[in-house]
């Protein structure tokens, strides 16, 4: 068996089933991870939830920040401009894909391989077993339909930026959800930091990414998604950036996890394997 995991597919089926076949990927042996945010900027929400539904227990995705807007939408019956959300909202099975979307969890973890998955990030004070707990505190919440509708209702906003344990009700949601989905930037206390979203090397003051603070207490190697901007590169063999901007026109990224090898096809159908030096390149505007 080989576990697979894949950057943010944001609505594009395509170039995930084509990966897939290319590396031979088996349902009835393999299993894949999805760094989340199945849906939004891409043409096909609905099919990229319904396929990996269909995969059942040889998928496991977690939440990001567009599956939790998508859901807010859906849930709050509130209105939105954009055509493609819509066009998935308005989609006959949407509510049965959207109800599965809402049981997914927010971090996985595969203590063998030592594998811990997020969408964006942990912050680098919580443990592994510490961002676990946390994650099954906001997952709880989501589990039933009616705190997860209080919740949603709630879970807009930039505040509190800083963690800590006394934190109680929706401010400590709010963080538990904004490190897991939207974090890039924090400073050496975990203060989280949203103004800025493009490459790591543009920090503020008192800043870094957060992957490159230490984390003394933590031992699993990290697959995430969310940033783009980083082309798949953390210079850090224990953060795996698997995020490398197709929906924005460049690749979607499988890595499988037992070799370290990573495949990647662009917006033509091309499969290529990861060329670090080349995404270094993209990133840092080369």
């Amino acid at each position: 068996m080989s576990l697979y995991a894949v950057g943010d597919l944001q609505g594009c089926l395509t170039p995930l089933t084509t990966l897939l076949d290319h590396v031979g990927f088996d349902p009835a042996h393999d299993k894949l991870w999805l760094t989340g945010d199945l849906v939004n900027r891409g043409p096909n929400s609905i099919g990229c939830l319904a396929f990996v539904k269909k995969l059942g227990g040889a998928a496991q995705t977690v939440l990001g920040n567009h599956d939790l807007h998508l859901l807010a939408l859906h849930e709050l019956a509130q209105p939105t401009k954009d055509k493609g959300i819509s066009a998935t909202l308005n989609h006959p099975d949407a509510p049965e894909l959207l109800a599965w979307l809402a049981q997914q969890p927010m971090l996985v973890q595969d203590a063998e391989r030592q594998l811990t998955m997020p969408h964006a990030g942990i912050p680098p004070l919580w443990s592994d077993k510490k961002a676990c707990k946390l994650a099954q505190e906001l997952e709880q919440v989501l589990a039933k339909p009616k705190t997860r509708l209080v919740f949603l209702a709630n879970m807009y906003g930039s505040e509190p930026r800083l963690w800590k344990n006394s934190l109680d009700g929706m401010e400590r949601l709010r963080f538990i959800v904004n490190a897991f989905t939207r974090m890039r930037f924090c400073d050496e206390q975990s203060k989280l930091e949203f103004n800025f979203k493009s490459a790591a090397n543009s920090a503020p003051l008192g800043m870094l990414p957060w992957f490159a603070w230490p984390a003394t207490k933590r031992k699993h190697r990290i697959v995430f998604g969310h940033w783009a901007a980083l082309m798949g590169r953390t210079d850090n063999t224990q953060m795996l950036a698997l995020d490398t901007g197709y929906a924005w026109g460049n690749h979607m990224t499988l890595m499988n996890l037992d070799t370290n090898v990573r495949f990647c096809c662009d917006t033509e159908g091309v499969i290529s394997e990861f060329d670090e030096q080349a995404f270094a390149a993209k990133r840092d505007g080369g």
